[in-house]
């Protein structure tokens, strides 16, 4: 789908409501860091984009509610709330390795869109 090959780093919501209404179906990402949410979308192998506004900027969020309403109302049905990878305890010494994208998409908390 040309949508898909030409989504960028970046994307509105209104290029997202086009892709999303000519067949176009991205992994959702809602990724909480401390607090604050942004909208990843995953799509065309490795590629990810980032919900943004219309200067380019990444759009971020307090809450889950208006991401699931807004994403919800243009199509999309479902996503996955991950969270900041956050490994390792320096307090302790635990070493750990860092998790990466497909366990964070496969281990993450579902979420439903209304």
């Amino acid at each position: 789908m040309a949508y898909v090959q030409e989504m960028g780093d970046n994307v509105t919501l209104s290029e997202l409501e086009r892709a999303v209404n000519n067949g176009f179906s991205p992994i959702v990402e809602i990724w909480s860091m401390d607090g604050v949410y942004v909208v990843r979308l995953h799509h065309h192998v490795d590629k990810v984009s980032s919900l943004c506004d219309k200067d380019g900027q990444v759009l971020s969020f307090k809450g889950t509610g208006k991401i699931c309403d807004m994403l919800g109302e243009i199509g999309l049905t479902h996503g996955v709330l991950t969270f900041a990878d956050q490994n390792g305890d320096e307090m302790i010494g635990v070493a750990s390795q860092p998790v990466t994208r497909d366990e964070m998409l496969a281990y993450g908390t579902r979420i439903a869109f209304r």
